[in-house]
């Protein structure tokens, strides 16, 4: 479950620092979360999906893992994407 191309350019516009900023850690975990929300929701209605799960799983933990950097490098960055994307800690 790919997001669409107008979808990641909105989330590139709203989270990035700069014109064209798609690799900085907020941009990377918004764009993990709405592809993590699509999944979930997709999840719910077919519970035996192994494959979708497998993946779903992989997401979060790539997102947990920029978001350890995040609070790393940068603690009140790390809470303004949490309060923004409803991310619990």
């Amino acid at each position: 479950m790919s997001i669409t191309q107008e979808k990641k350019q909105e989330l590139i516009k709203d989270f990035g620092q700069s014109q064209g900023d798609t690799g900085s850690p907020e941009v990377q975990i918004a764009i993990l979360t709405s592809r993590i929300n699509s999944l979930t929701t997709h999840m719910q209605r077919y519970k035996k999906d192994h494959s979708t799960r497998r993946g779903l799983l992989s997401l979060v933990s790539r997102r947990r893992g920029l978001l350890d950097y995040l609070k790393r490098i940068a603690p009140q960055r790390y809470l303004d994407i949490i309060a923004r994307l409803h991310i619990r800690k």
